[in-house]
């Protein structure tokens, strides 16, 4: 039986691993060692980073909506409350796409939760 070598298979990882790290700094663009270790970090904070957007985002929605309930006299938990007990079923995107861009809607949805507490 012949002997199989791992030239091919060696050469095809380590183009893979370079080519990810195409634009890294210095040595982490150019020696696979280097580049090996800069890339798995990379990868690593990229799944965490699409966790965290996520986070950021919901943040970002509630702190508005939060904004838009105070200008209507009404408090974050409170308004959330109602609006369950109301049974309106809008997500914190949409309420806060609401609350950013259509005042009087917003409003409306106050009025709908407050009655509902």
């Amino acid at each position: 039986m012949a002997r199989i070598k791992g030239a091919v298979t060696t050469r095809k990882r380590r183009k893979k691993i370079l080519k990810l790290a195409k634009g890294y700094y210095g040595a982490k663009s150019k020696q696979f060692r280097t580049a090996n270790q800069a890339v798995m970090r990379s990868l690593t904070n990229a799944y965490i980073g699409r966790k965290q957007k996520k986070r950021d985002f919901r943040s970002l929605w509630i702190t508005r909506i939060s904004a838009a309930c105070k200008m209507n006299d009404i408090n974050y938990s409170q308004f959330m409350n109602g609006l369950k007990k109301a049974g309106v079923t809008l997500n914190r995107k949409m309420l806060a796409e609401i609350a950013v861009s259509d005042m009087d809607s917003f409003a409306a949805l106050v009025e709908t939760a407050k009655k509902a507490k």
